[in-house]
């Protein structure tokens, strides 16, 4: 599996948001995560459409969470940025039987990502 840079960003900003003690400005996200100003807006606003995240504006406003950090599993955070993985092309004849392999493959790679939550990573690393 490969993980996208953007992936990467916004599964550091998802973690940013779930050690929040409340909302918090895309700014202060861009800086804790060394993440591109401009890429952390287009990811936060992915994310908020997707309805991982909420926002207020103001100066009391930001972004947070949707959900419990222990509701959000990193596969929630990968299939909204990395979208839905494409169908691959027919193996030829003696490689035909690598499908079956490679949709076990990613069958365990989703009930793994699907089992972790944000909270299990952000426990894990304290």
């Amino acid at each position: 599996m490969r993980i996208s840079a953007r992936t990467q960003y916004a599964l550091g900003a998802m973690l940013a948001l779930a050690e929040a003690d409340g909302p918090v400005h895309a700014e202060w996200i861009a800086v804790s995560q060394d993440i591109p100003r401009r890429f952390c807006d287009n990811i936060l606003l992915q994310l908020r459409r997707a309805g991982l995240i909420h926002s207020r504006r103001g100066p009391d406003g930001g972004y947070w969470l949707a959900r419990p950090a222990g509701e959000i599993a990193l596969a929630d955070v990968i299939r909204i940025t990395e979208g839905a993985e494409p169908v691959g092309r027919p193996l030829p004849r003696s490689a035909a039987p690598l499908a079956e392999v490679w949709a076990e493959l990613r069958d365990r790679e989703d009930r793994l990502l699907s089992a972790i939550t944000l909270a299990d990573v952000l426990s894990s690393s304290h």
